[in-house]
């Protein structure tokens, strides 16, 4: 947005994400299986891959992670902000989402809904030992192929949160540094829609792979 498109396009933009899930990856998959989405974390819930009592600390953790990296984008771009919007009107949707002019919120919360199952759709099968495994070294970079392949298919609509965390954390630290309500009340509180269509979104992905794919594997061998 501060650039206009001449220091960025939509490809770079969907290529950074993807590499930032890479890293995201790398560093933190040892430590939580590399946990960093909301809805991930709860679709993971639902289906017993996750015990329930870990899940608010996740999600907590992802809210806040979150909430920080916005920050050091505000510290980072700073000046260019304050040149660009100095009354803290306009560049809000530079750290969270928000839907394109010529949608309504239906169509906000079903482009957020099928993002977020064709993710965890995705995440499921490459996960899927059973499958086709891309290894240790792979899955990483079969994640970050995929956040690319869905941030150029849906993103254009909502921005792709695909992630509760992704928007709540960075909308909530707009809000404390002077974005004002709006960021919250903003399209009929818009707000609501990132947190809930990949929530919902999530469980019904991975559902499809749990009940379509999953069950359907042979049995495999007891050990004798």
């Amino acid at each position: 947005m501060l650039s206009e498109e001449s220091n960025g396009t939509w490809l770079s933009i969907n290529m950074a994400w993807g590499i930032a899930v890479l890293m995201g990856v790398y560093c933190s998959e040892g430590v939580s299986g590399a946990h960093l989405n909301c809805a991930v974390s709860f679709a993971h819930a639902v289906y017993g891959r996750l015990p329930w009592w870990k899940l608010p600390g996740y999600c907590v953790s992802q809210v806040v992670g979150a909430f920080l990296g916005a920050g050091a984008i505000y510290l980072l771009d700073y000046q260019k902000l304050m040149k660009a919007d100095p009354n803290k009107e306009t560049t809000q949707a530079n750290f969270a989402t928000y839907p394109s002019e010529d949608i309504n919120n239906l169509t906000a919360f079903y482009s957020e809904a099928l993002a977020t199952c064709m993710l965890l759709l995705c995440i499921y099968a490459i996960t899927d030992h059973r499958n086709r495994s891309p290894g240790t070294v792979g899955t990483p970079f079969a994640f970050a192929l995929m956040i690319m392949a869905l941030g150029m298919s849906f993103g254009m609509n909502t921005g792709y949160a695909m992630n509760p965390a992704r928007d709540f954390g960075p909308r909530l630290f707009t809000y404390m540094v002077g974005y004002g309500s709006k960021v919250w009340t903003a399209d009929g509180f818009y707000f609501l829609i990132p947190i809930f269509g990949p929530f919902i979104g999530g469980v019904v992905g991975a559902g499809m792979y749990t009940f379509l794919v999953q069950v359907q594997h042979p049995n495999e061998p007891e050990d004798l």
